[in-house]
């Protein structure tokens, strides 16, 4: 039987992995700050800092694959703990898989490490180049990763794309709720940028095959169902049936607000939203369906349905204050943006 740690097992991706590990016969264990009220039966759990040397190195023993997701997201806005977690957590667990002789570690990365790319489909070839914090510290996590390579551990980096699926929460909390309440929802410009999502349970399979495979890699993992940002939202609005629809709003004054309302602590924005929201990104994925035998099982639109679904049957949990939950089990905090979404139902009365 395999032993797995899974690091960052109480988040939102991380415990939908454990609960993948466990369904595929695997002994689970989790390392986090806080544990969680539906970690399964059976599943161990460390508490403790992934910055921690000594936690850290109990946490490894007589593992033999590793699955690293503790992550300061861009919610946090705490460039410290970015860094700190994101960067150096990533060395201590390194060396201490090293240490501990741990067979395979696969790393959790980021599509962020590619900011705005210049060409798309992004290619297996494609260098990296993020354009804010949170890449730079998910790719300065990717460089202490390919140092552990070169020092004889087994790391695979897999990258997704933006992550949706049942429980996703966070910033997407309040697309949801918007919808389901029937404000209208926004797209920067005409919203024609080609984005492409990755539901939590196929990226969950593609860690867990990565996991089973000898040898580094890096693999970008996403849909290969995808559209426009504005046909995404659209065939969500369509779903709900709330009277909720896109519009647009002038892609550079939108983003400058965005990024005034983060400033000021008005709005849950973080600089990858203003700086993507209308930019497009999408990875070529044939690599990893012909390296791994993956495939991807949801379109962008049936993920994000599949979402909103979920929110549904679990809102009032999903509107709590989120409390001992991380960033993406809760609904991010709106902020100003309540106004906004009573402006919307204000503006559809004068297009009648």
């Amino acid at each position: 039987m395999t032993t797995a740690l899974v690091t960052g097992g109480s988040g939102y991706f991380g415990s939908l992995l454990v609960r993948h590990l466990v369904g595929a016969g695997a002994q689970v264990r989790v390392l986090d700050l806080l544990d969680a009220d539906d970690r399964p039966a059976g599943v161990d759990f460390v508490q403790g800092d992934i910055r921690e040397p000594g936690t850290v190195a109990a946490a490894v023993d007589g593992v033999d694959v590793v699955y690293h997701n503790v992550a300061q997201v861009p919610l946090a806005k705490d460039l410290h703990l970015l860094r700190t977690v994101n960067v150096d957590g990533t060395v201590v667990l390194l060396e201490a898989c090293r240490r501990a002789g741990v067979g395979k570690v696969v790393h959790t990365s980021s599509s962020a490490v590619f900011g705005v790319p210049a060409t798309n489909p992004v290619l297996p070839t494609t260098v990296p180049s993020p354009a804010e914090a949170y890449g730079h510290a998910k790719l300065a996590a990717e460089w202490a990763c390919l140092d552990a390579v070169r020092n004889g551990l087994d790391v695979t980096i897999v990258r997704p794309r933006t992550i949706l699926g049942h429980g996703r929460l966070g910033i997407f909390g309040i697309l949801f709720e918007w919808v389901a309440d029937g404000a209208d929802v926004f797209v920067l410009g005409s919203g024609d940028n080609r984005y492409q999502f990755v539901h939590a349970d196929d990226l969950a399979r593609a860690c867990i095959l990565a996991g089973g495979v000898s040898g580094p890699a890096v693999f970008n993992v996403g849909t290969d169902r995808f559209g426009t940002m504005r046909e995404t939202l659209t065939a969500l609005c369509e779903h709900a049936g709330t009277g909720s629809r896109v519009r647009s709003l002038p892609a550079t004054p939108a983003a400058w607000a965005m990024k005034a309302a983060a400033g000021l602590h008005v709005a849950p924005f973080a600089p990858y939203h203003w700086l993507m929201y209308s930019k497009s990104l999408w990875f070529d994925t044939h690599h990893v369906e012909d390296a791994l035998g993956w495939q991807a099982t949801r379109s962008n639109a049936e993920m994000m349905v599949d979402s909103y679904e979920w929110y549904l049957a679990n809102r009032a949990a999903a509107q709590g204050d989120g409390t001992g939950r991380s960033h993406h089990r809760s609904t991010a905090r709106q902020g100003a943006l309540v106004g906004v979404k009573a402006l919307t139902k204000v503006l559809r009365r004068f297009d009648r």
